[in-house]
């Protein structure tokens, strides 16, 4: 009976009931309300990106992002750093290259005007764009190498003895750094008479020790010049010069023996008519006293038909003591200047005659009226010179051998000349 009587008492009334909720009600709604003056937190800009940073970052946990995703999306941005460092530097750093460039060319430029005012110019002076190639033409013009060589003079006989001593530091013409040096001579302005030392192998500093004389009456000879150029001498191509000596004689005291050094000037060209040039091949053999001579072609020959061509052939002969021993020619190639032989001839020379023949080997123009017209003419062998001097002794050096090798063509009469001689 207590029991249910306290159950009874402590049981709220629905009057209590409806004051109790409408005190929980305002209770409830009172932390929420704020005066009209006061702004809620949310509002501020700090509040702000915290909330839109709080959310980011919960709706981002929601999401699964790959891995390949992430790494796709670091080197896009990595080269959207890349990109704007590159393009700030492109336009303050080369920016002040070219603004400084332009200065410097514009105090050139006011240097120039300056100078042209000062000296009182009615022109302007070109600004040169490449002096360093200017200035390096100058120094390999002065180091071009020095020839020694000495002068005499013999009233008896009235001849003029030109030594050629030696020459030194010559400038490299070669691809392995050397050269294979030779001087030709000759008195200007004739040059037809000409003479050419032994060629010396893979040398910048070659002894020559070698004379020649020219037969020139003392009164002519004061309006004569002496000419050395040395070449550097290749096999199959055309010889180089590499310089040159001038000396006139009008200014040499022939009193005695002048003997001295010189600088080797650029080398002139030659305005001699160019005869063309023949490629031949040379074999010896001593056991079977086999001298076998292949004409292989030749190029760039003398014109001598109306229509501007040549109808070439070749003719060799055989030589001992100034006489014609044997004659071989070759066949005859029509409206040429460049003609293709490949032909062979051979003769039977000894050991012991082998040190005693020549070679002479002329081009001459076929005409079928008249006399045939002669080109150009060659002398190799005993006592000939220059390239031809070296064709014969390399052929020697290495019996059984063919050694091929192209010479220019020399006037008729310098080759009737020069066997004259020997």
């Amino acid at each position: 009976m207590h029991g249910s009587d306290l159950e009874a008492g402590l049981a709220p009334s629905p009057g209590w009931t409806t004051a109790m909720e409408k005190i929980n009600t305002s209770a409830a709604l009172t932390p929420t309300e704020a005066p009209p003056t006061q702004a809620p937190p949310q509002n501020s800009p700090g509040g702000l990106m915290s909330s839109i940073r709080t959310k980011l970052l919960h709706e981002l946990h929601k999401v699964q992002i790959p891995s390949w995703a992430l790494v796709a999306l670091c080197f896009i941005l990595l080269l959207l750093v890349l990109s704007c460092s590159f393009c700030v530097c492109r336009k303050f750093v080369f920016k002040r290259k070219k603004e400084k460039a332009g200065k410097e060319k514009s105090r050139k430029d006011s240097f120039d005007m300056v100078t042209v005012r000062d000296e009182g110019l009615t022109q302007i002076p070109r600004h040169d764009p490449k002096p360093q190639e200017k200035q390096t033409e100058c120094k390999e013009e002065v180091n071009l190498g020095r020839l020694q060589f000495s002068l005499d003079y013999s009233f008896t006989e009235n001849s003029l003895m030109v030594g050629v001593i030696q020459a030194e530091d010559l400038a490299a013409m070669d691809m392995s750094g050397t050269s294979d040096p030779y001087v030709k001579l000759c008195l200007l302005p004739d040059k037809k008479k000409k003479f050419e030392t032994k060629i010396h192998r893979k040398t910048l500093n070659p002894t020559f020790n070698e004379s020649f004389t020219f037969k020139v009456p003392y009164s002519e000879l004061g309006g004569k010049t002496l000419l050395m150029t040395v070449y550097d001498f290749d096999r199959f191509s055309k010889h180089d010069a590499i310089g040159a000596v001038r000396v006139p004689m009008n200014l040499v005291d022939f009193s005695h023996v002048t003997e001295e050094w010189r600088e080797l000037q650029k080398a002139e060209h030659e305005e001699q008519e160019k005869l063309g040039d023949v490629c031949l091949s040379l074999r010896y053999v001593p056991t079977a006293g086999k001298l076998t001579i292949v004409i292989l072609e030749a190029k760039n020959l003398k014109k001598m038909d109306v229509g501007g061509l040549s109808d070439p052939y070749v003719k060799i002969h055989l030589i001992q003591n100034g006489k014609r021993l044997k004659k071989k020619k070759t066949t005859i190639k029509k409206n040429t200047l460049n003609p293709y032989y490949n032909e062979s001839f051979s003769f039977e020379v000894s050991s012991e005659q082998i040190q005693k023949v020549q070679i002479v080997v002329t081009v001459l123009d076929y005409d079928k009226i008249g006399k045939n017209d002669t080109i150009g003419k060659i002398l190799v062998g005993t006592n000939s010179s220059g390239t031809e001097q070296r064709h014969w002794e390399d052929m020697l050096a290495s019996p059984r051998r063919p050694i091929a090798q192209w010479h220019a063509l020399k006037p008729d009469e310098d080759v009737d000349a020069e066997l004259k001689r020997k």
